[in-house]
């Protein structure tokens, strides 16, 4: 059974820093993006960051400076690494994959959520 398994949140003081990872596991013919989303109360999901397997990078604007994303293909994770985290980054975080399963067989999986909640 092919799934991401996430680990890593909890709660910080602003200007703290948390390390969220996500493993893939099952029968994985080939790993391309992976990326991080993230959900707070009453909003949509949006992008945080994305890298492709050739490890090209992408973040969304509030987040540049603050949160590194990386891979390690040998182990089929994916990370966030948050520092000088704000309030305003509290939300559940699901990481994301797409995920070639055979030569026909191509699914985009999500992970069961982390929550991060930020406060003093």
């Amino acid at each position: 059974q092919v799934q991401l398994v996430e680990s890593g949140g909890g709660l910080v003081q602003p200007g703290g820093s948390l390390r969220l990872s996500c493993a893939a596991s099952g029968s994985i013919f080939v790993i391309y993006t992976m990326g991080w989303y993230r959900q707070a109360p009453g909003k949509q999901r949006e992008l945080v960051a994305t890298i492709t397997s050739g490890g090209s990078t992408n973040y969304v604007d509030s987040v540049k400076g603050r949160f590194t994303i990386s891979r390690d293909n040998a182990k089929n994770t994916v990370y966030l690494q948050m520092n000088t985290l704000k309030p305003e980054d509290t939300a559940v975080y699901y990481c994301n994959a797409a995920l070639q399963l055979s030569p026909s067989q191509r699914y985009d999986y999500w992970g069961q959520g982390a929550q991060v909640t930020v406060s003093s």
